[in-house]
């Protein structure tokens, strides 16, 4: 029951937050920027002025879509985010530049993430196969170590969600700093593209927060059965 309260709850807040980030854009698409530029044309312009002329910027299919790809150093920007000229697609396309900066400067929370990747998609994959297997033998047998080996693999989801936060946190501060020495946005617009990052940001905390929680339930599941 404990469980499924816990994932009640971070199923209630993930979807307020995912429903606050979705108002919040298409509310502030329809503020236009006064310097008319697009997403494209402001994600170009802040990659020209770090100096990474290595760095493409193209469209991706999908809303809210957009990210970084470090592997083919591409900013991918959704069909919206790309055409758009709003304080919303300002925000998005400034931000997923700022990944790309983190990239070039060699940003230590970034790397850490993507060295992290590859045994990050194993475990998710893994994690609660293991953990659901571990508990049926444990209950069987008394034998914990595959519900240990589950609860490492969560442990390594978990981790990853949490390296995660400064990494996201980093490139909004990059962006809207940015945006203001440039005077690429009016204060309005500023305030505007600040509240649509601080939303996208909450995201990845929820879904942080909501993963520790998991694991310590199941770490307390162990050591309860242990005792």
């Amino acid at each position: 029951m404990t469980f499924y309260i816990i994932i009640g709850l971070m199923t209630l807040a993930s979807t307020y937050v995912s429903w606050q980030l979705k108002s919040r854009f298409a509310k502030y698409s329809k503020t236009r920027l006064s310097n008319n530029m697009s997403g494209r044309e402001i994600a170009e312009q802040m990659l020209a002025d770090h100096g990474i002329s290595n760095v493409k910027v193209i469209s991706t299919a999908g809303q809210l879509t957009d990210h970084y790809n470090p592997a083919n150093k591409t900013v991918n920007l959704s069909e919206a985010v790309y055409m758009e000229r709003n304080a919303a697609a300002a925000a998005v396309a400034a931000h997923e530049v700022g990944h790309a900066v983190q990239h070039a400067v060699g940003y230590s929370w970034l790397e850490f993430r993507s060295k992290m990747v590859p045994m990050v998609n194993i475990s998710s994959q893994l994690s609660m196969f293991l953990i659901m297997g571990g508990i049926a033998l444990y209950a069987a047998s008394g034998t914990p170590w595959l519900f240990v080996l589950g609860l490492v693999a969560l442990a390594v989801v978990t981790l990853f969600t949490f390296v995660t936060l400064p990494v996201e946190y980093d490139a909004s501060n990059r962006a809207l700093k940015w945006m203001k020495e440039r005077n690429i946005v009016q204060p309005q617009e500023m305030a505007m593209s600040k509240d649509a990052l601080k939303w996208a940001a909450r995201t990845y905390l929820v879904a942080a927060l909501g993963a520790l929680a998991q694991l310590l339930y199941f770490a307390s599941m162990l050591l309860n059965n242990r005792n």
